[in-house]
């Protein structure tokens, strides 16, 4: 069966494949930076259900139980990612097989998270990729499946083909599958939006190169959103030039320093209409702008909507 191709600018459907013994923390990194992502867009570019084999409620290893939204048979999708956790052999047999296989013609992508590697690998759905899972795991990974590349990494994304080492990076692979769908400005905007802070410092999508001087560069810029640098000024607090900030800017973020700041200006603008009574004129004080004429112009240009549009809007929702 040929895999469908998703048409720009159509919501993207996930089918959340989940066993007894899932991870909760697995779940919910996967699925909130996509909420996050339909918050910040102000529209549904995602939508999920979760699936069990026969459509009965599953439990985690933490005994939460989830009653799915269908059965996983005949569904279909963008993404089918397939959650197994704890008890992933148990699962494997068969006739889960035969589904997997059928089902990935169903769906665009396929996706082994924690130890759903597993399962797809055993399926024959990762021959000749490279692939990781859970590094408890990984030894017999490569052991049981000298077809696959085994590799120890936070996630792989080989074609179609993606996996992910467990709870932690299944946020990472979801932060990478919303920058190649919708750029990489949205995916540091999930991250910002969820708090997620790596010990290293690095706040680009990791699947990029991560160039420490753009990371830098935005932390300068958040710092400075009343009263806004310079480009020229932030590049030399950096200790580099502005051509080289913004270089590396659009190696990276496929943008600006100038379009990535009015961006983050934008989008604490957005907060502050959402979530203070404060008037267009002091919000717009408080993110830079000059007056409030030159707020809203920006302001509905980015959003499609004037701000006191959007604060009825949410009183009203």
């Amino acid at each position: 069966m040929q895999k469908s191709k998703k048409l720009k600018g159509q919501m993207q459907q996930l089918n959340i494949l989940l066993y007894d013994g899932f991870s909760n923390l697995c779940l919910a990194n996967f699925l909130e930076p996509f909420r996050a992502a339909n918050t910040l867009s102000r529209s549904p570019v995602y939508g999920w259900q979760c699936l069990s084999l026969d459509g009965t409620a599953v439990f985690s290893s933490s005994k939460l139980s989830v009653t799915p939204d269908a059965a996983f048979a005949d569904q279909t999708g963008d993404v089918l990612a397939v959650m197994p956790s704890y008890g992933f052999r148990e699962a494997d047999n068969d006739m889960l097989r035969r589904k997997l296989r059928a089902a990935a013609g169903r769906h665009r992508v396929v996706a082994g998270l924690d130890t759903g590697s597993w399962l797809l690998a055993s399926a024959g759905l990762l021959e000749g990729a490279r692939a990781t899972i859970h590094w408890e795991e990984l030894t017999q990974f490569e052991e049981a499946f000298p077809q696959v590349t085994a590799v120890r990494e936070r996630f792989v994304v080989d074609g179609d083909q993606l996996t992910c080492s467990g709870a932690l990076a299944a946020f990472d692979l979801a932060q990478s599958l919303i920058a190649d769908e919708h750029g990489p400005v949205l995916a540091l905007e999930v991250g910002e939006f969820l708090m997620s802070d790596r010990r290293s410092g690095e706040m680009l999508p990791p699947m990029r190169s991560g160039s420490l001087l753009v990371n830098r560069a935005w932390k300068v810029m958040q710092a400075n959103l009343e009263v806004p640098l310079s480009i020229g000024a932030i590049a030399k607090s950096l200790g580099c030039s502005q051509k080289t900030l913004e270089t590396r800017m659009r190696a990276d973020l496929g943008t600006t320093p100038d379009a990535l700041y009015r961006r983050l200006r934008l989008n604490y603008a957005r907060k502050l209409v959402v979530e203070t009574e404060q008037s267009v004129a002091e919000i717009a004080g408080r993110c830079g702008y000059e007056n409030a004429s030159a707020m809203t112009r920006a302001f509905k240009q980015t959003f499609g909507q004037a701000p006191r549009d959007l604060r009825v809007e949410n009183v009203l929702t």
